[in-house]
């Protein structure tokens, strides 16, 4: 038998390799390439979705309480009592302050230990003046909104003073249904709170509801010990340093109270501080974030990757009667924080994912109204208009 020859088949030469090789490769790179920017824009987008969800979340919040600001007060702010020194804002009952100048401003006239309705805090806004590498601008700024609290009716309750140290609380006439009955109820009332007690006497005019009331005092108070669901303690050596002796105390309103006819209401008062952390080294999270301190409690976290505050006011000079707009520090101008009329926000916030060198960082402006600060007609005589 003959065996069958087989005739060589010709395979593909060394250059035809290389070709295809390269071709293969210019393929593969350009896809790996395309993957890689989608990637990437995919990253950056969840960054920046992620940055401005929480960025909006620390804005709006913050408008809530700017928007409030001065509900309650007496118009034109309240002379807190100072024999022992100023007030303090924005510290806690360890004696943890958050910002630095926390004490309340002189008022326009001079007088020490003011409250108003905002409290400004130029160039105080990093807890312990800690330094935030990643923010182009070097100043950081606090803010402080003071309201009344009306979700929790304290004026439904009547109170008594047996001292300037304490206050007896009387059963609570129930206005609405679900209003609460005592002090202690869901919301109510915790050490390290602040209580506003203003107490009004019978005027010599009439109103169309009948006789008009005069107040004759004012003062505010830091709950230190709530022994039961009918007393209420103020002692001296509070953390903030309200409980004082002396004109504008809670004895000049114990005193006021006694008089005939004379009408006592109260509320609770949020002194609401925002303000940026820096988290201590050894922490799970080093980025800074946006803090929230209301009264005497401690303070709780907002946001994170928050990394700059800023705010300028638009302030009516009442000497001139015009709108003094985009002032950043308006005590340091002169101005009476009583009338400011709205709040600029500026907030710059840093996404929290890093992603190598890749973190984004992106700022949220707005402004808000506040519609419960002092009013100046600017076409009254000038001595006249701001109420």
């Amino acid at each position: 038998m003959k065996m069958p020859i087989s005739k060589s088949q010709r395979g593909f030469s060394l250059l035809e390799m290389l070709v295809a090789s390269s071709i293969g490769l210019i393929a593969i790179m350009a896809m790996t390439q395309l993957f890689n920017m989608g990637m990437n824009a995919t990253l950056t987008v969840t960054q920046r979705a992620d940055t401005q969800q929480n960025m909006r979340a620390a804005v709006e919040l913050m408008t809530k309480d700017i928007s409030m600001a001065g509900a309650g007060l007496p118009s034109g702010g309240l002379q807190l009592a100072n024999a022992d020194g100023s007030s303090k804002v924005a510290c806690n009952q360890t004696g943890t302050c958050y910002v630095t100048a926390d004490t309340y401003p002189l008022s326009g006239s001079g007088v020490a230990n003011y409250m108003y309705g905002i409290l400004p805090g130029f160039g105080n806004g990093v807890q312990s003046a800690a330094i935030i590498a990643a923010a182009p601008a070097a100043v950081n700024d606090s803010i402080t909104s003071i309201y009344c609290d009306y979700n929790f009716p304290l004026n439904n309750f009547a109170f008594t003073f047996p001292s300037g140290t304490q206050a007896t609380v009387g059963a609570a006439t129930t206005i609405t249904a679900g209003d609460p009955t005592n002090i202690l109820a869901a919301g109510g009332l915790t050490v390290g709170d602040l209580v506003l007690f203003t107490v009004s006497t019978p005027g010599t005019g009439k109103t169309a509801q009948g006789t008009s009331y005069a107040q004759t005092a004012a003062a505010v108070g830091e709950i230190t010990g709530i022994p039961n669901n009918t007393t209420i303690n103020f002692a001296s050596a509070d953390a903030l340093n309200f409980n004082q002796t002396g004109a504008n105390s809670l004895a000049s309103v114990a005193a006021a109270v006694t008089a005939a006819g004379a009408e006592t209401t109260a509320c609770r008062l949020y002194a609401v501080t925002y303000f940026l952390q820096v988290p201590p080294a050894g922490g799970t999270l080093q980025t800074p974030r946006l803090m929230r301190q209301v009264n005497g409690l401690a303070a709780v976290p907002v946001a994170d990757g928050i990394i700059n505050l800023q705010f300028s006011y638009d302030v009516i000079n009442n000497t001139l009667g015009t709108i003094s707009a985009n002032q950043s520090n308006p005590i340091g101008a002169g101005l009476s924080p009583a009338l400011i009329q709205k709040v600029n926000i500026w907030v710059l916030g840093e996404s929290i994912t890093q992603a190598g060198k890749k973190s984004q960082s992106m700022y949220l402006a707005s402004s808000i109204s506040t519609r419960n600060m002092s009013f100046c007609n600017s076409y009254s005589d000038q001595t006249t208009a701001c109420q």
